[in-house]
């Protein structure tokens, strides 16, 4: 059984219409005019248990709708979803015990309590025995380096702090389901790196079902097996990053550097130039083209330094979207 699986699903958000002016607000007290707006337009998903993906788009898109609907935050408006075969909207115990949703721009934290309080109090909720809460928790706090922090109010701590405490708030009940929504969001790159660190080796020692979106593609280029690509609420894309680089960008980057200069006239016959120097230059081929274009670079050019590279994913995701 899979552990994440949704059928057509479909969320529409309904809103009312307000004309401007004073006239607006009378006219609005006896007619009101509805706006739809459909944030997700039938997604289906296949999660198998003990996977990590990663689940991208642009602002807007309707990821973490997608992910409120999952963990029964938010009710589809039509669809199926299941969730370790749960209904998510159900909301039962069971269900709730077995996932856990960590989001960058909400806590769960109490603010003016020490994180540890919050850890007891989680504990209570999840009855969680004592000794299997030590022996989680002193895990946690230890992979994330936290044994001088949990003591002090959370709203005292830094946000890498914070998101460290609200990590292990979200597992200290060993969940088999964890949804990530930006978890290193506004965090410095040292502590986006140790996040990372500690869910790739999490994922490697207990397993667990990971499902992360993230605005930082050096997150998903770490951490995920394959990735769901969404926009405007569709799924544009399912694989990993390698197919989405083949499907999507049909290019190689030749890095060049000469020992004597190079006229821009003498590159254009070799591909587009992307970048040039007298004695630099970046050409841009198609894949195909990449050997043969190179072994006439290396012949007929003074070359000192030559290096083919794929392009960026994140201009491979960002041509993708430009496309839709």
């Amino acid at each position: 059984m899979p552990a994440i699986e949704t059928e057509n699903l479909r969320k529409t958000y309904v809103s009312h219409k307000k004309s401007p002016g004073i006239v607006g607000s009378i006219k609005g007290l006896f007619t009101r005019e509805t706006v739809e707006v459909e944030a997700v337009k039938g997604v289906n998903l296949t999660i198998e248990q003990g996977e990590f993906v990663g689940f991208l788009g642009p602002n807007g898109a309707g990821k973490t709708t997608t992910l409120k609907m999952l963990s029964g935050i938010l009710y589809p408006t039509s669809g199926r979803a299941s969730v370790l075969g749960y209904t998510p909207q159900d909301r039962k115990a069971e269900m709730l015990r077995q996932i856990s949703l960590v989001m960058g721009n909400k806590q769960q934290l109490w603010w003016d309590l020490p994180a540890w309080d919050s850890f007891v109090v989680l504990r209570e909720l999840y009855e969680v025995d004592g000794a299997t809460f030590k022996r989680r928790v002193d895990a946690l706090i230890e992979a994330l380096q936290l044994s001088d922090k949990i003591h002090t109010q959370v709203r005292k701590l830094s946000l890498g702090e914070r998101m460290k405490c609200e990590l292990v708030a979200a597992l200290l009940y060993a969940p088999k389901v964890i949804f990530l929504d930006e978890p290193t969001l506004g965090l410095d790159v040292v502590s986006q790196k140790r996040i990372r660190e500690f869910l790739r080796e999490l994922h490697k020692e207990q397993g667990g079902t990971f499902l992360l979106t993230s605005h930082y593609m050096q997150d998903v280029q770490e951490l995920c097996e394959r990735v769901v690509v969404i926009d405007h609420g569709t799924v544009v894309f399912e694989g990993t990053l390698d197919q989405m680089s083949a499907n999507f960008s049909d290019a190689r980057r030749i890095r060049l550097s000469f020992s004597t200069p190079v006229l821009e006239a003498d590159l254009l016959r070799y591909g587009r130039v992307l970048e040039r120097t007298d004695d630099q230059a970046v050409l841009e081929v198609p894949r195909q083209d990449a050997p043969r274009v190179t072994a006439g670079i290396l012949e007929a050019l003074p070359v000192n330094d030559l290096s083919v590279e794929a392009i960026d994913i994140e201009e491979v995701i960002r041509d993708l979207f430009e496309r839709k």
